[in-house]
């Protein structure tokens, strides 16, 4: 959404709160919740002219003329509009999808960090999926993606140059540099990394942290490089290190990880100063956000904690936008602000009655009550997936000419952590077989960006899943194309399938389909409602979980197996990967 700049509405606002024009809207008879006096002000009236804020006090009627709309809140609370300051939106759902679901949950404002779309798409593809945000009836915000390459000696997703991230900053809205989260790049002084960083310094671009594992010397060789946040603490000691060195910390509560109750009680129990804590999501389900919400979720998450409700909301806006260096505009409801204003029947459900954005009304009674722009996705977006070859079920056998081997496994010990393990595997007409008995399933890494048909294929430990096979083309950050097999013709089968649909995730037994969810832009986000993607997401689990699947969220499996910022051994297209050593493996222990 294109906002109006504070220099350019001085005269405008100033003579609006003089009385000497008149306001567009005036909001009366409010308790506005204020995040600067950390106080909640009753019979409160705003006076908005375009989209920012003019008057602020116990009167508006000077600032009311006959085309002026009055809308009396008949003592409902208003509250600045929610901002997620880190969540990864190129996942899922389309933009205007996750906005529609964004307002009615009062989170008005999203700091993207689309590392996936640069993962398949490269910079052709940034500034497209930016092009999908605009017109929205919402805030967004874009960082350059920072964490490509994960490790330069394995990766192969598409990177940007220098000169693509400068260019980058160009674009409107695009405001710095997405989390570095290789954090040894920074503090061995990795000379691509450092040029980024300085680059972006440089250039005014704000830069995204990610400190997983940092402490003492490298946590302040990693600040003193010019990067000031980080949403990976996950207990109070973490995050008082952090801001004791004048870090500001995310706290995340997402699909991914939830946080705050290992956080927040410590933070009120010790006083700890909340003017440098904000809340995030780093990312959201359309399941979770059905059962949860976004920041609105953290914001009630705080207050049962024993939050007081004006710090938990003051966490959620105006600490985001200080952060960020927009406090001038948004944040807060005063005067010369933008006005993103909810409207609140109280402050324990937290559940938006009304929502402005720039003075517009965009929710009323938990509808969205604006239109949204018609989505224009580029045709070459939806042909990604490419694998140059028709799978066979030969693609997928491990020859031996031994009765048995010995083979490396990867074993996981949940969806996302993975260890090393070996196992004993017969031989079966030349091929190492898959072991329904020792839960060993074949798995494979097929190059799907570049068309080149590349692939390993190993073994994976623990699935638990009655079925022939299980693929996606969705992997953090490399999007290689995996597939999990009991046998090499469903492989095949779930393959070829996954080319069809040009990405998605799919679940198939007897080479017939069990499950699958579209994902045709860019193999990473689907193109439908929010209520079919919710239904195709949700069945691909229930199915696999009815299947006798041991995890909870089993469509995590494929998304982490290739994701080398987490050990212990991770597959690629290039071969398997003992991240911790960063050398490759060998599958048959000879």
């Amino acid at each position: 959404m294109k906002a109006n700049s504070l220099a350019s509405m001085i005269s405008s606002l100033n003579a609006v709160a003089m009385g000497e024009s008149k306001a567009d809207i005036v909001l009366k008879n409010c308790k506005l919740v204020n995040v600067y006096s950390r106080e909640i002000v009753p019979e409160i009236h705003v006076a908005i002219k375009k989209d920012r804020i003019a008057y602020v006090g116990k009167d508006a009627s000077h600032t009311a003329g006959e085309g002026t709309v009055i809308m009396d809140l008949q003592g409902k609370y208003i509250a600045p509009g929610f901002v997620d300051p880190h969540i990864h939106i190129d996942q899922y759902l389309l933009p205007s999808e996750l906005a529609k679901k964004s307002l009615l949950s009062g989170t008005t404002s999203l700091f993207a960090d689309p590392i996936d779309i640069v993962s398949v798409c490269g910079f052709r593809g940034f500034k497209e999926f930016v092009k999908l945000t605009q017109g929205l009836p919402m805030r967004f915000y874009h960082v350059v993606p920072g964490g490509l390459p994960v490790d330069r000696k394995f990766s192969h997703a598409r990177t940007l140059t220098k000169k693509e991230e400068l260019d980058g900053l160009k674009i409107e809205n695009v405001i710095g540099l997405g989390e570095v989260f290789s954090w040894t790049r920074v503090t061995t002084q990795d000379p691509s990394t450092i040029t980024s960083i300085t680059n972006m310094l440089k250039n005014g671009g704000i830069i995204n942290g990610h400190t997983a594992g940092a402490s003492d010397k490298k946590l302040n060789a990693y600040i003193a490089s010019g990067i000031f946040s980080c949403h990976e603490p996950i207990d109070y000691d973490q995050v008082l290190e952090r801001l004791r060195l004048g870090m500001w910390v995310m706290m995340r509560e997402g699909s991914i990880r939830r946080d705050l109750d290992k956080i927040l009680p410590s933070v009120l129990s010790n006083k700890t100063y909340l003017d440098r804590l904000m809340f995030c999501t780093d990312g959201v389900t359309p399941k979770d956000i059905v059962e949860y919400g976004l920041i609105d979720h953290c914001v009630r998450k705080a207050i049962s904690l024993g939050m007081d409700p004006i710090d938990a909301i003051t966490i959620a806006s105006k600490n985001s936008f200080e952060y960020y260096g927009m406090g001038k505009d948004l944040g807060a409801i005063a005067p010369g602000k933008l006005a993103d204003i909810l409207v609140l029947d109280d402050l324990e459900r937290i559940m938006p009655d009304k929502v402005f954005v720039g003075g517009k009304l965009v929710v009323a009674h938990n509808r969205v009550v604006t239109d949204l722009p018609r989505v224009v996705i580029p045709n070459w977006m939806k042909k990604t997936v490419k694998t140059g070859t028709k799978f066979k079920e030969k693609d997928f056998i491990i020859k031996s000419k031994n009765n048995s081997e010995q083979v490396l496994v990867i074993r996981l010990d949940t969806e996302i952590i993975t260890k090393m393990d070996n196992e004993e595997l017969r031989v079966q007409d030349g091929n190492v077989a898959s072991s329904y008995d020792k839960d060993i399933w074949k798995v494979a890494a097929i190059d799907r960006t570049y068309g080149t048909g590349k692939k390993t294929v190993a073994f994976l430990r623990n699935l638990g899943a009655d079925i022939g096979a299980f693929g996606c083309t969705q992997s953090f950050h490399e999007n290689d194309m995996i597939v999990i097999g009991s046998n090499e013709s469903d492989m095949a089968f779930v393959a070829n399938n996954l080319v069809k649909m040009q990405g998605g995730m799919l679940v198939a037994k007897d080479n017939k389909i069990l499950s699958k969810f579209s994902l045709p832009l860019a193999g990473l986000i689907s193109i439908s409602p929010f209520e079919k993607t919710l239904d195709e997401y949700s069945d691909i689990d229930s199915k696999l979980a009815d299947n006798g699947c041991k995890f909870r969220n089993p469509h995590l499996i494929p998304l982490f197996l290739p994701f080398l910022a987490l050990p212990e051994i991770r597959i690629l297209y290039t071969g398997v990967v003992d991240v911790k050593n960063r050398k490759y493996l060998k599958i048959l222990n000879r």
